[in-house]
Order: structure tokens, then C-alpha cells, then sequence
């Protein structure tokens, strides 16, 4: 059962679970302390990850969660990981989300975040530690209570059992433990792979019969005693800002209570939220567009065109490509385009604040929170320590709830500055897609040659699009050489920055090169599997324009390229025996493949589709092979490329933002397409069994499928796209 602290500091959350009341146990994994006293936080000094096991009386046990829940299956992840070592029953356990403190920082990331699919490699001994050291202790207290040595006694499903039949609850040793002054070990041997009951099995989401029966409480659902709306009025113009506005129109309406400029153009409160949204459409604003009115995503790739003919920022240089392509007698080349895509997330964007003289609350989903308190407590001038932030179960986000700019948290605080009740801003699904963070536009120009045995000698590319990363606090890891490494991500042969991975393919003479033009127009941010979703389409594309160009089987090129890669070349030969490769298929159906290494994990998917006459397509099958070392829970890594696969194809099928005139074009679904269910192909699932850590899942699947299916509807019909989306470009998915 989920729970939602009103207010979650460590001496509240303290009060609020009865610990120090009722002498309920909590445990930390990485910080021992004294049990007989309230923990200490491990302060600045530690930034490595610190959940916490709770223990009532009444044998109730809560995980803490220090990774946010948004459909990605961690809370099941974690909970997993704490029950394998503390035996306990699975049905058992409860979850609450953790308060905002150093000692529950990532330990891949060092801040309150999740993303980048890392959350369950970075986890996955922390927790299992947790899990171990609670038992140790508990055993200890058992010995204790019974005086006996460990030798007699055993643990199943929350109870420590004596061999004369004696039984006794974990609950039931709270108090021996506070009597004795116990604290966990310092070192515990943790479970052989061998012994797991729970991980590596499949299980259902823990927080999936609250979703179910309703009682999940997402942002959306958060009601505060006063609460009142507040609905925002954006520029037309995307980045403007307000000059002046008349609001009669809007105060005239009833329940319409204020009318206010912030920095996201002007809001009006109200006692509901259609009031609100009514009051807001009914405002005359004066915009100032900073000169963004002439803006167009058609000047931006005219201009990213022609930068990609010109030398860029250096990211790798193995060989010589470009000596090799001055002196050839031919060079093939190809120019790939990706527009702008927006998150639209299904649960739309929306956060509850309310201000105080001394101190702020926040009630969100949010994947930043470390980022989203300092960032409001730097805009009210309040210590970090002021600032709260109850996070709640999110409805989606594909990164866009890891706003660097808070924006959709800073809109609710802004509007509940001066107000004595807490205010609820709520994002309309126009306001979402005109005017949220997108996908970077990023246009690719390869160049690239093969040998006298057909296979690829060089290549040479130049990938020109905004950069994420730069001029934001993440600037001095992920900037290497004024390069920011997820314009280029998935483009190296090796590692790179903070990447320790490269493409596994190995190409003799191999140089890549960058441009990131300035920030205006929109504002560019992570979408799910992020630099992949271009440059993956851009790789794997020219990759198989290059065997053709070679009289190469395409995946028989990628096995070639990844003799010197063991963990990909296994995986696509395993794909290449699932997706029965070598059998013909018929007139207008086509195959592709595409392979791609994200935070990690080498996933692969062969793609077949059938194409009409008339340009119509269906995408009849995907085989995906993935190898995220070891698999934590099979179910929930199924679960997790089958939304791959479903947002990786709505967006090459349909995905594009269009500036015009400074502003974004779509406004809905209508216009800004989703994935109908009888558009959704058969997915096949092949996890290649591993007893290497666990890595990333999250957004894996997003990275090959765009590039699959272009490559299988050229099989199919010897068109190739290099604009995309398809619809653009004659290829329709059929509805």
C-alpha cells in the first residue's frame, strides 16, 4: 500500500511512522547507526544511494523508494531486491516514496534523479545489502531473545523460526533490538544466484493493484484543504514573455478569483480548473517574442544542412576517414533528418505548491526532486531544507518530468506566491505540446566507403543539432570538448565522456564530428533513449545503406562487425535464429534489423513489415534480443520493450513538432499522432540469460525500432527515407 507523508523531513517522517512513538525499526544499507536513537542523515559527506527497510510491531514492512515510479517498474525492482535477502512476503511489503535527502541520492548520478535507465543497476547491490544486513540483525535479536546460537534458527516470509518450533514476527524483535542497542553488521554475505526465490523470477507490479482500483495517487489526484487551480495563458509565440493583458473579461467569469502574470505568461486561479482554463482563454495579452517570430524548423535544418557540410568539434578520429574519402574515387553519402518530438506524456503535466513566509510544499511527479528543491529554493530565496517535495506515482513522462528548469513545478509556486492556500496548476494538452521541452531537431550527414570484400572501410559523420546538456549544471560532465556526448551518443566505436560503451560495430577508419548550434526557438531536453532516437536512425540506416552498397546481408554485416564485441555479436546471433532470418518472404513484405548499446545493455530487433501499393504499411513482427546482464524481473523487462517498441514507432511513424512563424504547429492528438492499439505489432521478447550485473532496460527498446523499420520497408521496397516521420515521405501506418 502507498502512502504519501503531508510532510516528509526526517524528524516529520519520523513522528509520522511512529518510530519514535512506538519504537518501529528502521534500517539504512550504507551508514550503520545507532537503532536505540533516531538516524542521523549521512550529511553531504555521502551521495550514495540509502533506502530504508521500516519494520512496525504489527510486522508491517515499508520500503522506502528512492527512485521514482513513472510506469518504469522500479518500485517492484527495489522491493524485489530488499525481499530476496530479507525473506519475506512479497505480498507483504508497502512503499513510500523518500524524503528528499543526500543519503537516498543515485549513486550512478549523484543528485535525486532517475533516468537513464540505471536506476535498477545502481540498486541492485545497495538493496540487496539493505535486505541482508536487516536480517543479520534481526537473527542477532532472535539468538538474543531465545538464547540460541544462528545455527537453530531460520527466517520465511517475515518470522524467524527456532528448530524446536518457537516463531517469532520480525515486528516482535523491535524491542529486544532497542534494549540490546543492536546495530546491523558492517559486511554480510549476500545470496548465491543459485538460492533466489524472487529475483530473476517474474512479478507483477507491486503498485499495480492500487492503479487498478484507483487508489494510486498520482500528481493529478493530489486535493489539498483550500486548494484552488490555476490555469496558465502561454505565448503564442514560443519563449515570449508578457508585456501587458486585460483581464476583465476573465475576472467577470464566476469563480474566477485572481488574475496574475509569472514568468510562463499569465494565470488565472479559480475555484475549479475549467473555471480557471475558461478564464485564462478569455485573457487579451500583449506579447513580447524576443525575435523568435521568424523562427521555423524549416530554417533550422536549412541551416543545420549546410553547418553539416563544414568541419565540426572533433568527438573521434580512429583511422583516417577523412584522408581515405579525399582520395577516393567514390564516396557514399546520405543526409538524415529528425524533427522535434514532444513527451506528451498520458497523465498530463500538473503540480500542487503552497508558499509559506518560511518554507515551501510541493506535491508532484517528478523524476528530479533533488534538482526541482534547489531550483525553488534558489527562485524564493528559502534554504533547501525549506523547500518540500512529496512525490507522488507519475502517468508517464519519457524524461520530461526531469525538467532542468523545474518549469512545471516553478509555474505552480509562482502562481501560490502571495496566496494562503495551496494552488494546483494543471498543463492542458495543447499547453503540453506547444509548449513544453522536445526531442532536439538533429540532421546527420555520413559519408562512408566499403572494401574490395564488400564490408564497411570507412565512414565519416557529422551530426548537427542543440545541445542538452550545455549551459545547464550537468554542462561540466556531459560537455567533453565544448561536445555534448548525447548529440553523438551512440555514434562511437569508443567510449565517451561519462559513456563507457561504444556502437560494438568495428569500421577500420571511423570519424565523427559536432555541431551544436545555439539554444533559441524551443528548449531542447531528453526524450526517452535520447540521443539514440536520432542517432541510432541516422547509424543504423547508413550501416545498411553501406551493405547494399557492399551486396552485404545486413545483419550478416553486423555479425561481421562485431567479431571483436562478444556480448552484441551472441545477441544477433541469437536474433538472427528467433526471427528465422534466413526464410524468404513474400512480394511487398520487407525485413530490417537495427543494434544498438544504451547505458550498457546490447539490445537488437529484427522488424518485418508488409507493405501496399499505395504506400500503406503494417508492422507485422518484432524480434527484440536484449542483454541487461542479469534479469531482475523478466516480467517487467518485457513490460519495458513493449513501450519501447510502441513510443520508438509511434514517433517514426507519426512524431514531429513544426515551428512556424515562432510557433509549434500541433496542438493535440489529432495533430500530434498516437499509437492506436491495432497499429501495435506482435512483439517477441528473447532476454539472453547472463550472471552479469543488471543494466539498463528503461529506454532500450526505444533506440532500434525507428531504424529497423525504415530498413525493412526499403527491403521491401527498395525506397529509402532519410526524412522523417514516414507519413511525411509516402509510408502510412495503417490504423
Amino acid at each position: 500500500m502507498s502512502q504519501l507523508p503531508s510532510d516528509p523531513s526526517r524528524r516529520t517522517f519520523l513522528k509520522s511512522s511512529s518510530m519514535l512513538a512506538t519504537g518501529s525499526l528502521l534500517v539504512g544499507f550504507e551508514l550503520p547507526y545507532s537503532l536505540a536513537s533516531a538516524p542521523k542523515s549521512s550529511g553531504a559527506a555521502s551521495l550514495m544511494t540509502d533506502a530504508f527497510i521500516r519494520i512496525d510491531r504489527d510486522n508491517t514492512i515499508t520500503i522506502l523508494m528512492n527512485h521514482a515510479e513513472f510506469g518504469n517498474g522500479v518500485y517492484t525492482s527495489l522491493a524485489m531486491m530488499v525481499a530476496e535477502e530479507l525473506d519475506i512476503d512479497w505480498q507483504r511489503l508497502r512503499w513510500e516514496a523518500a524524503p528528499t535527502e543526500p543519503r537516498y541520492y543515485s549513486p550512478i548520478f549523484g543528485e535525486y534523479l532517475t533516468a537513464g535507465s540505471v536506476s535498477t543497476a545502481g540498486a541492485f547491490m545497495p538493496m540487496r545489502t539493505a535486505g541482508a544486513k536487516t536480517k543479520a540483525l534481526l537473527l542477532q535479536a532472535a539468538g538474543l531473545l531465545w538464547q540460541t546460537d544462528a545455527v537453530q534458527l531460520s527466517t520465511d516470509a517475515g518470522w524467524i523460526a527456532h528448530s524446536d518450533g518457537r516463531r517469532v514476527s520480525y515486528g516482535g524483535l523491535i524491542e529486544v533490538i532497542q534494549d540490546h542497542n543492536l546495530e546491523p553488521p558492517k559486511t554480510v554475505d549476500l545470496k548465491p544466484t543459485s538460492a533466489f526465490s524472487v529475483l530473476g523470477f517474474p512479478k507483477k507490479r507491486i503498485e499495480a493493484p492500487e492503479k487498478v482500483t484507483g487508489r494510486a495517487l498520482f500528481g493529478i489526484d493530489i486535493k489539498r484543504p483550500g486548494m484552488i487551480y490555476g490555469a496558465v495563458a502561454r505565448p503564442p509565440v514560443y519563449g515570449s514573455r508578457v508585456i501587458a493583458f486585460d483581464d476583465k473579461a476573465a475576472r467577470a467569469i464566476p469563480g474566477v478569483l485572481k488574475v496574475k502574470a509569472i514568468d510562463a505568461g499569465v494565470v488565472v486561479l479559480a475555484k475549479d480548473y475549467w473555471t480557471a482554463s475558461k478564464g485564462a482563454k478569455a485573457l487579451t495579452i500583449q506579447w513580447d517574442d524576443l525575435g523568435l517570430g521568424q523562427l521555423s524548423t524549416a530554417s533550422f535544418t536549412e541551416e543545420y544542412r549546410a553547418l553539416s557540410k563544414t568541419d565540426g568539434l572533433l568527438a573521434e578520429d580512429i583511422g583516417d576517414a577523412k584522408g581515405l574519402h579525399e582520395t577516393a574515387s567514390a564516396v557514399h553519402e546520405a543526409v538524415y533528418e529528425m524533427p522535434y518530438l514532444a513527451h506528451a506524456t498520458m497523465e498530463p503535466m500538473n503540480c500542487t505548491a503552497q508558499v509559506f513566509d518560511d518554507r515551501c510544499e510541493i506535491w508532484v511527479g517528478t523524476q528530479n526532486q533533488g534538482n526541482d528543491r534547489t531550483v525553488v529554493a534558489k527562485m524564493l530565496g528559502l534554504p533547501e531544507a525549506s523547500v518540500v517535495i512529496n512525490r507522488t506515482l507519475m502517468g508517464g513522462t519519457f524524461g520530461r518530468r526531469a525538467s532542468k528548469t523545474a518549469d512545471f513545478i516553478t509555474d505552480a509556486v509562482q502562481a501560490a506566491q502571495g496566496e494562503t492556500v495551496p494552488v494546483q496548476i494543471i498543463w492542458s494538452r495543447e499547453e503540453d505540446i506547444r509548449g513544453g521541452h522536445y526531442r532536439p531537431l538533429f540532421v546527420h550527414r555520413l559519408r562512408g566507403t566499403v572494401d574490395t570484400e564488400g564490408y564497411p572501410a570507412s565512414w565519416h559523420q557529422t551530426a548537427v543539432g542543440q545541445s542538452i546538456m550545455q549551459h545547464t549544471k550537468h554542462d561540466p560532465t556531459y560537455m567533453v570538448r565544448g561536445i555534448d556526448i548525447y548529440s553523438v551518443d551512440g555514434c562511437l566505436q569508443e567510449p565517451f565522456g561519462v559513456f563507457p560503451y561504444g556502437t560494438s560495430y568495428r569500421i577500420p577508419h571511423h570519424r565523427v564530428e559536432s555541431h551544436n548550434p545555439p539554444k533559441i526557438g524551443v528548449r531542447p531536453h531528453e526524450w526517452r533513449a535520447v540521443g539514440h532516437t536520432h542517432t541510432g536512425i541516422a547509424y543504423e540506416c547508413f550501416l545498411d545503406e553501406l551493405a547494399h552498397l557492399g551486396g552485404k546481408d545486413p545483419l550478416a554485416l553486423r555479425l561481421h562487425l562485431t567479431q571483436d564485441n562478444d556480448r552484441m555479436h551472441q545477441l544477433l546471433l541469437r536474433l538472427k535464429e528467433a526471427a528465422d532470418w534466413d526464410q524468404p518472404l513474400a512480394a511487398g513484405r520487407g525485413r530490417g534489423v537495427a543494434a544498438r548499446v544504451y547505458s550498457v545493455s546490447p539490445i537488437a530487433q529484427a522488424v518485418e513489415v508488409t507493405v501496399a501499393r499505395d504506400g500503406t504499411f503494417t508492422v507485422d513482427r518484432v524480434v527484440c534480443v536484449v542483454d541487461c546482464g542479469f534479469a531482475v524481473n523478466p516480467l517487467g523487462i518485457e513490460a519495458q520493450i513493449h513501450g519501447g517498441v510502441m513510443l520508438g514507432l509511434n514517433a517514426v511513424a507519426y512524431g514531429a513538432i513544426d515551428l512556424v512563424d515562432g510557433q509549434v504547429q500541433q496542438s493535440n492528438f489529432h495533430d500530434a499522432r498516437a499509437l492506436r492499439f491495432n497499429q501495435m505489432p506482435a512483439v517477441e521478447v528473447h532476454i539472453m540469460q547472463s550472471d552479469a550485473p543488471p543494466t539498463g532496460v528503461g529506454e532500450q527498446a526505444t533506440t532500434p525500432i525507428a531504424p529497423a523499420v525504415a530498413n525493412a520497408l526499403f527491403h521491401a521496397t527498395g525506397k529509402r527515407i532519410r526524412q522523417f516521420p514516414l507519413d511525411r515521405h509516402g509510408f502510412i501506418l495503417k490504423a
